[in-house]
């Protein structure tokens, strides 16, 4: 029987101590013969990144000991942070940097030998004994830092040593060792590009001395985005590239490019991360291929030669990751009704085995909301994505006639995309009474080039439209309450939470997660990989520096008159602490309902379980005061200036 009780102060089970303790973040995917491999973030470990072992018996155990934190800082993001080569892991430790191995049963011992010199991307090159990886250092003084491809001894004299094989470009990823040893692909771009905007295919020999020569680009031109090169095992090149419009996989043999799947469908992602893979070469050339279709993910088992496609079947609408070997094959996939899970396939049986929860308690699906894709009209007449999710909670009804408030969000980036999987941290406000929207606005990716480069030049601008378009549509079709519309995000999307406060007054309250409040501030104090990014999204600085001062929510406070709550992590080197102490500075001077709360040891999201606790709950008391209902349980005060 359900109780009724209006929407925003129903008891959910899924509480901020549940989200906070019982959940995991998984990363990075290795096989190494017969064991499987994965990294995982725990926040009840200060966010420590742990690497965990599968054997072929089942047993699971995890192979490094804390402190010992395996998360490289290349372009800040990190990726690919350690590989697993005859039984020996390889990883970079946080704190330090350097690379360590180790194997079962073992301390880590320093392979490299200075500290905060950056390595990540492995592959191994056996002929001569060393790891090729990404490097990224400050060591010539310079005032950013360089970036490189570089080869560590694995033994020898010079075991440890660090030696830089390719220079030059202003980012490097994907090095990979050709299966007979004798060549290597990378990528590379050059300010002021993103790795999806413009990127480069390379390829080069090795020479007697280990150094690459013969440097040839093989792909990649003016406004073409090359993503995740790989070596088929007769020495063919597959890379997937957006020369149609799509991300579509290729491949090369010789000089000819052939594409493998002709069509308007993804089968590419914004490179954030080091190591991200949307598809894997098996050992015997068989292809594993995820797609990418209006925000839905498939795989597919697909014949190079043949063109032949034998869809897998998984109960999952997103896949990452994707890693194959020896006839096995891992990835990190999610759905509506499930938290991101590393799952095993056997490529020629098809059994699929559950490996680990990124949650690990079971939630009734009854508490769970299911969102339903929705596309709506948006500014200049053309249109906008989202996934919209109702209230839901078995044990309550609001009373007749009452509509739920809305949140509004929409995932960082803002080159990104929002997930289709179960997002724990939308499930609590969706069990207490809240409906969400989840918004793809103009820029994000799955929709194909055309709409992800329609955020150039309107960053501030089309993003906020199709967030506020999407409240009205909901309101219109009278699945919300109109006047307790809400809005909130992370990073990108929260400079899209802070300007549409700011620069529209649809929305009664908001809160920004590490937000931007001064472009300009992010051009001159962010870093590398970073820093040309707003050329295309805003204009290019210091010419059109009026642009950045027109579209900054701390120019314009003036123009705010929604609360906000202001969550930041003080060790921040994405979007600096200083944005939200400017912003909170600003409103509070205005007399604006405000609250700020800022963490230490956090840097760019948070990581450590009692943080992600305040925060969850801090921002659900705001909205209660502001919104004048009491939610259920227990929560921490929060000081709230202004409130009257």
């Amino acid at each position: 029987m359900t109780t009724e009780r209006p929407y925003g102060t129903w008891e959910s089970p899924i509480s901020a101590d549940l989200i906070a303790g019982h959940r995991i973040r998984l990363v990075d995917l290795c096989i190494d013969g017969k064991d499987l491999y994965w990294s995982e973030s725990r926040p009840v470990e200060k966010g420590r990144y742990a690497i965990v072992k599968r054997s072929e018996n089942g047993d699971h155990e995890t192979m490094i000991p804390a402190p010992y934190n395996a998360r490289d800082r290349i372009h800040e993001y990190g990726g690919a942070a350690f590989a697993v080569f005859d039984g020996v892991i390889y990883f970079t430790n946080y704190a330090d940097q350097r690379v360590y191995r180790t194997t079962a049963g073992n301390t880590p011992e320093p392979l490299t030998t200075i500290d905060d010199v950056r390595h990540g991307d492995f592959a191994l090159d056996r002929q001569r004994s060393r790891l090729i990886a990404v490097r990224e250092d400050t060591l010539d003084g310079g005032s950013e830092p360089k970036n490189s491809i570089a080869a560590i001894a694995l033994s020898g004299d010079g075991a440890g040593e660090s030696r830089i094989l390719i220079e030059g470009a202003d980012f490097y990823s994907n090095p990979r060792v050709s299966p007979d040893g004798d060549r290597l692909l990378w990528l590379e771009w050059h300010h002021p590009n993103m790795p999806w905007d413009e990127t480069e295919l390379w390829t080069g020999r090795f020479d007697d001395a280990g150094e690459i020569v013969d440097r040839t680009r093989i792909a990649g031109t003016e406004k073409e985005s090359i993503f995740q090169p790989e070596w088929s095992p007769e020495g063919d090149v597959y890379f997937v590239s957006d020369r149609t419009g799509w991300w579509n996989l290729y491949r090369r043999a010789g000089s000819e490019d052939t594409n493998l799947t002709p069509e308007d469908v993804e089968y590419g992602a914004p490179g954030w991360n080091l190591g991200a893979s949307t598809y894997a070469v098996d050992t015997d050339g068989t292809l594993l291929v995820r797609t990418a279709s209006n925000g839905v993910d498939a795989l597919i088992l697909l014949d190079p030669k043949t063109g032949e496609r034998t869809p897998i079947t998984l109960p999952s609408t997103e896949i990452a990751r994707v890693v194959a070997c020896n006839g096995m094959a891992l990835a990190i996939v999610a759905s509506p009704r499930e938290a991101n899970t590393v799952v095993s396939l056997d490529l020629a049986t098809r059994q699929v085995a559950i490996l680990r929860h990124s949650i690990d308690i079971d939630i009734d699906r009854d508490y769970l909301s299911v969102p339903g894709a929705i596309t709506y009209p948006t500014s200049d007449n053309q249109v906008a994505h989202g996934f919209f999710y109702p209230p839901q909670n078995r044990d309550f009804t609001a009373p007749a006639g009452e509509l739920p408030p809305l949140i509004v969000e929409s995932h960082g980036g803002p080159t990104g995309s929002t997930s289709t999987g179960l997002e724990i941290n939308i499930q609590f406000w969706t069990s207490r009474g809240f409906a969400v929207l989840d918004v793809n606005y103009r820029g994000s990716t799955g929709y194909g080039r055309a709409y992800r480069d329609a955020l150039d030049g309107t960053w501030g601008v089309y993003d906020v439209d199709d967030c506020v378009y999407g409240a009205r549509y909901l309101a219109d079709e009278g699945l919300v309450d109109p006047d307790r519309l809400l809005i909130h995000g992370w990073s990108a999307s929260g400079y899209t939470t802070l300007a549409a406060l700011t620069f529209r007054d649809d929305f009664r309250a908001g809160a920004s997660n590490y937000g931007i409040s001064d472009l300009e501030a992010m051009v001159l104090d962010t870093h590398k990989f970073e820093s040309r990014y707003l050329d295309d999204l805003v204009a290019p600085y210091p010419e059109q520096k009026s642009v950045y001062d027109e579209r900054s929510p701390i120019q314009h406070i003036d123009m705010l008159s929604s609360p906000l709550i202001l969550l930041q992590g003080l060790e921040d080197k994405v979007v600096p602490p200083n944005q939200a102490e400017m912003m909170f500075e600003a409103v509070d001077r205005k007399g604006i309902p405000v609250a700020m709360l800022l963490f230490e040891g956090e840097q760019h999201g948070f990581r450590q379980s009692q943080n992600i606790k305040r925060a969850l709950e801090a921002e659900l008391y705001f909205y209660g005061k502001v919104l004048g209902f009491e939610p259920a349980g227990e929560i921490e005060a929060v000081e709230i200036r202004n409130l009257g």
